[in-house]
Parts: C-alpha cells; sequence; structure tokens
C-alpha cells in the first residue's frame, strides 16, 4: 500500500518522504518534532502514549521524558492554531497526546521532493541551461550567456536565494529531471527554456516550476529582433518576480523587477564578453584566454563595463592564483578596476574594485566595496568568497569560515579557489583536519593553496605528508619563500601572519 497523505487546515503531512507542506511549501522543521507529527497523525485520533512518542521520535535510544514535551512544545509553535481557534495536539496528562484537529486521509498522487539544504527563511530557486535551439551549436555560448545574465538580475532580488551560475551549470551535461536537480541543489523553484538565434531574430521559451508539487507555475515565449534580446531578458525577469510574488518581500513586488546594469547594444562584443567571462580563473590556461576574448569585447565595445571588470578580476586571479607577475597584473587590474566603476557602479564593478583594495592591502576600502556589492547583489556567492578572504586577514576567522560555507551554498559545485578561501580561513581558526579535507579536493588542483595544505598537515604531525606537499607546491613555485610571502601580507594582526609562516616553516618550505 502506497504511504498516505493526511492534510490539516493549511498543512499536508506525507507519510512515505516525511515531508510537511504548508500552503503548497515546505516547512522547515526538526526531525524529531516531525516524525511526533506522524505518530500522531497516524494514530487517527487515539491518544498515543508518551513511551510509544519517545519510541518513534529516538528509537533505540533512552532519553528523558522532558525531551519529549520540549519538542512537543515546538511542534505547537510550529503548528500554531487550528482555524477554529483550538490546539492542534491535546494533552493527556501522565498518559500521552492525541491530534486533535479535523483530519483528511488521501492517497499521494505524485511524489513528493524532500527540502533539501535551502535556507530556511527564504524562497530559492535555480536557472537550469537553456536548450540552443539554434541551427548553430556555436551559438550555445549566447543561450548560456543570457542564462548567466538571467541568474545576475534574479541575484539581486532581496528575499530570494539563487544559486550561482557555476553550479548551475554543471547540470548541463546531465541527463536528470528537474526535481531530482532542485533536491540535489536545495532550491524550490527551477527555471527551464530554450534558445533560438536565427537570422537577425531570437525567441526565448521559459517555464517557472515549483518543483515539491512539480507544478508549472508560469510559462512564455519571448520573440524579438536579436537587437532587443536585452529588453526581452528584462521582461523574463520581471515575469518571473511577479509569478513569485505570493513568497516575495511585499517592497520587491512593488519594485517590480531589479534594475539591469548597463548592457552593450552591439551584439559581437556580448558574444566575446560572455565567452571570457565563464573562463576567468578557472584555469591558468582559460584565464589567459579569457584576457583575450574580454579584450576583443572592449575592443567592440570600449564602454562594456562588465568587460573592464572581468579582465580586472582575470589579472588579480593571475597574480594571486596562477603565480604571475604581481606588480604588472596588480597594475593591470586596478586600471580595468577603476574603469568598470567609472562607466557603471555595478555589483562586479564594486567586486573588482574590492579586490583591487584588497591586493593593496588596504582593508578598510576592500570591506567597503564588497559590501556595497553585496547590497546591489547580496547572492553573488564569488564576493562572499572574497569576503571571506578578507575576514582572515581582519583577524575574523570564524567569521571567514561563516562567508565562505554561505558562498558554498549558494555555488556548490565551484571553481577550485573558493576551496582556498575556506581552506585559508580553517587553517587560521586552527581547524586543520578541516583545512586538509578541502585543500585536498580534486578541484583544488596545483593551486598555490598547496602551501597551505602542508602546512596544516605540518600542524597536525604529519610531517612525512608535509613535505610531500611542500615539495610539489615548490615544483610549481621554485622562489617562494616564506618571508618574502609573509611581507606581502596585510594582515591586520602580527600573530596572524606568523601563524602561517610557522606552518610554513614546519612543513619545511623555505624561510
Amino acid at each position: 500500500m502506497a504511504p498516505q497523505r493526511f492534510t490539516f487546515g493549511p498543512f499536508m503531512l506525507d507519510a512515505g518522504s516525511s515531508a510537511l507542506i504548508e500552503h503548497g511549501l515546505p516547512v522547515a522543521i526538526g526531525s524529531k518534532p516531525l516524525a511526533l507529527l506522524q505518530a500522531l497523525v497516524e494514530a487517527r485520533g487515539q491518544v498515543v502514549p508518551k513511551a510509544a512518542l519517545m519510541d518513534a521520535a529516538w528509537p533505540n535510544t533512552n532519553v528523558e521524558e522532558s525531551n519529549l514535551t520540549v519538542q512537543i512544545a515546538a511542534l505547537r509553535r510550529r503548528l500554531r492554531v487550528s482555524p477554529d481557534g483550538e490546539e492542534w495536539i491535546a494533552t493527556f496528562p501522565r498518559v500521552g497526546y492525541r491530534f486533535a484537529g479535523s483530519l483528511t486521509i488521501q492517497e499521494p498522487e505524485a511524489p513528493i521532493v524532500e527540502a533539501g539544504p535551502a535556507l530556511e527563511a527564504d524562497p530559492s530557486i535555480a536557472v537550469l541551461p537553456f536548450a540552443n535551439m539554434s541551427l548553430d551549436p556555436e551559438q550555445a555560448h549566447f543561450a548560456d550567456g543570457l542564462v548567466d545574465d538571467l541568474i545576475t538580475d534574479l541575484s539581486k532580488v532581496p528575499g530570494l536565494l539563487v544559486i550561482a551560475s557555476h553550479s548551475s551549470f554543471a547540470f548541463k551535461a546531465r541527463s536528470a529531471d528537474s526535481q531530482s536537480i532542485a533536491k540535489e541543489l536545495g532550491v524550490r523553484y527551477v527555471i527551464e527554456g530554450s534558445v533560438r538565434r536565427v537570422a537577425g531574430q531570437v525567441r526565448i521559451g521559459v517555464h517557472l516550476t515549483e518543483t515539491t508539487m512539480n507544478r508549472c507555475l508560469w510559462a512564455e515565449r519571448f520573440d524579438g529582433d536579436l537587437a532587443d534580446v536585452f529588453r526581452l531578458q528584462d521582461q523574463v525577469v520581471r515575469k518571473v518576480v511577479a509569478a513569485l510574488a505570493n513568497v516575495l518581500p511585499l517592497e520587491r513586488v512593488l519594485d517590480d523587477a531589479p534594475s539591469t546594469p548597463r548592457r552593450t547594444t552591439i551584439i559581437e562584443a556580448y558574444d566575446f564578453l560572455v565567452r571570457g567571462r565563464v573562463l576567468v580563473m578557472h584555469s591558468p590556461a582559460g584565464n589567459n584566454l579569457a584576457r583575450t576574448l574580454l579584450a576583443k569585447a572592449i575592443d567592440l565595445d570600449p564602454n562594456l563595463a562588465e568587460a573592464h571588470a572581468w579582465l580586472a578580476i582575470s589579472h588579480y586571479g593571475a597574480a594571486i592564483n596562477y603565480g604571475e607577475d604581481f606588480k604588472a597584473n596588480q597594475a593591470l587590474g586596478l586600471a580595468y578596476a577603476q574603469n568598470a566603476m567609472s562607466l557603471d557602479m555595478s555589483d562586479l564593478g564594486h567586486r573588482a574594485l574590492g579586490y583591487a583594495r584588497l591586493c593593496e592591502g588596504k582593508l578598510e576600502e576592500a570591506e567597503s566595496a564588497f559590501q556595497t556589492a553585496l547590497r546591489i547583489n547580496p547572492n553573488h556567492a564569488d564576493t562572499l568568497a572574497n569576503m571571506a578572504g578578507l575576514r582572515v586577514l581582519q583577524g575574523q576567522p570564524h567569521d571567514a569560515i561563516e562567508l565562505a560555507e554561505h558562498a558554498l551554498r549558494l555555488n556548490p559545485y565551484p571553481p577550485g579557489w573558493y576551496y582556498w578561501d575556506l581552506g585559508f580561513a580553517y587553517y587560521a581558526a586552527g581547524h586543520y583536519t578541516e583545512a586538509v579535507r578541502v585543500l585536498r579536493k580534486e578541484e583544488v588542483g596545483r593551486l598555490p593553496a598547496k602551501r597551505i595544505l602542508a602546512a596544516s598537515l605540518a600542524q597536525l604531525g604529519q610531517l612525512t605528508e608535509a613535505h610531500e606537499e611542500a615539495c610539489r607546491f615548490l615544483e610549481t613555485n621554485p622562489g617562494f619563500l616564506a618571508s618574502r610571502w609573509a611581507a606581502t601580507q596585510p594582515f591586520r594582526r602580527d600573530e596572524d601572519r606568523q601563524h602561517f609562516v610557522d606552518g610554513y616553516i614546519k612543513a619545511g618550505l623555505p624561510l
């Protein structure tokens, strides 16, 4: 027999998936209250003894009866009172509890997807890669670019958690339905679509799904001239915001859609932009190619602020992540960041400027720039990861860990440098085992972060492995000296800088 569903008031409990739904949306509730609720409704109005409830919530475990009282109280607070103003759960002193509300039992019509790791307070969404319906497979980058821009625009909607594009595109080559992808990413809503670009015309088809009940909330097709593609894209954003109006803050609905950055009207420049920005800081070769493509975009449209911002970030990535000439890349990065800000004071421009100030050791100015970027786009995972590195330098490693983990929530399939920032924070906090775990991830590759892996192993007393990692690091960074590194690091506190130097020396890196 299929597991039953129990409906009461605005709630529906699915016994098969142990999911509680309110007004069609998953309820954030702990496993213990949920197990107690299921035991109560399955009794169908009968009193459930305390011992049976404790077995349901704490199987094969001896716990004090006071724990049951606490969890029942939590369950009552979450359910509130019934439409009649009565408690859903009645107490029978010294005996147990009974579900006292009106209960409807129904057979399931479709599977319910359990709520994933989405943040409890906000609705959450992922925009999946759009299908390229053009005859030319080379136009796939155009469809990807539109999706990337759509993610950026939705990320600026207050109260909406948006998965970063790097993680959305991790599903491009995977065959999976939207419900399973939503569960993996921990989101409630999914946007899917298609793009067709032919002979100066573009067609965008989009549909929005609420995945817990597999309901299509909205679907529409947009047709227009290629030159109007960004106007069509803005329409998509407004339609999505309108479709989510009942779960977004009122002021967001009144404001309609987020403001969009200044975009080029030269489609060829846009093509180079979207092909270049996706490669920034993903590998040394990719980063070099990104700069070539972004420079071509600027040649076609010198006022394309986004291309300037991405060029700034790519130069700093070359200097910090890939060991290229620091002073030359720092100077170029600062120039491009300032160009971006003079053209459009966007969240990306502020992030690029924050990166510049961070590399200059101007921590307060970096803080201001990053905070402004996050006010414009609170879902920008890359900025949150950059902020984590800043917090380490400011002597706040536990805050850094929280920021890095938040970035990973928004971008669960990130480029390797995210793990560098998290490992940097773990080491600074003295959490060496956690630092080793993240810095050993395949995505980290041979980034200079391996020196932190060597230091972490050394601090754990695993000196043989530490020396091996130090040797691997020196193969690609033969001129490294711990003292020279320390002289360039703008730590606010000398003891934090020395903590890293001590680890490097223990690992066998030269002073």
